[in-house]
């Protein structure tokens, strides 16, 4: 009889061996776990116990293999956005040098435009070039050189006219500069006139033209204030 309880109290004991592994793997506590399974009997019970501790040793080898796994996978999260955090100063970068306005002389900007001018480009152009005069009230005069610009076609001159108008209404004017002998021909053979911006054939003469505008206009400024100044002595005279 007590053999038969000595028995009875040691299968119990197995089993709540069994129990208390699996609680811990449960929990993911799986080393530990495997520890309650070290000392495993050569019986039928035993054989249970073993299947389970294979069972928990693969289950810890693939936790490990998964965390690994993701260890790597945030690893080259983090560089893939370190990497597109790179391009996207590039891009930044490239965009502002496709868009350099320069103070050529005060009051007076020059935008080269190098390259294809297409309806993106001039989105971005017009964009910056608007703020840029916006921000400063002593622009008077915007050139506009397309020395760099070799193919210029009937929806790049409706751009530059566009942005031409758009610079009128914030107080400036815009004239153009740097048409090459083929790039007029082109516009000749396609019919579109670019006069109302002034086309001139190199940025000096541009910035000629606008001192020579601002002399002339200054010169008449002084004109009216002095006849004003005149018209108000004469009444006050009689």
């Amino acid at each position: 009889m007590q053999e038969s309880e000595n028995v009875v109290s040691f299968e119990e004991r197995r089993m709540q061996r069994v129990i208390n592994a699996v609680a811990l793997a449960s929990t993911g506590e799986i080393e530990l776990a495997l520890q309650h399974l070290e000392n495993v009997e050569e019986d039928a019970f035993g054989m249970v116990e073993e299947a389970l501790r294979i069972f928990l040793s693969e289950l810890s080898a693939t936790t490990q293999q998964n965390t690994q796994a993701l260890g790597a996978l945030a690893a080259s999260k983090r560089e893939l956005e370190s990497q597109l955090e790179t391009i996207q100063r590039q891009e930044r970068a490239i965009r502002e040098l496709s868009v350099p306005i320069i103070d050529i002389w005060h009051g007076i900007l020059t935008l080269p435009l190098v390259g294809l001018f297409d309806s993106v480009r001039a989105v971005e152009v017009t964009e910056r070039l608007l703020a840029r005069v916006a921000d400063d009230s002593d622009v008077e005069w915007v050139i506009l050189d397309l020395t760099g610009v070799t193919v210029v076609d009937t929806m790049t001159a409706q751009h530059l006219i566009k942005l031409a108008q758009a610079v009128q209404l914030l107080g400036a004017r815009c004239i153009l500069t740097g048409l090459g002998g083929h790039v007029a021909g082109t516009l000749v053979t396609i019919g579109v006139s670019l006069d109302e911006l002034s086309p001139m054939r190199s940025l000096r003469e541009g910035l000629s033209f606008c001192l020579a505008q601002r002399k002339t206009y200054n010169l008449a400024e002084a004109i009216r204030r002095s006849a004003a100044l005149a018209a108000a002595s004469d009444e006050a005279e009689t």
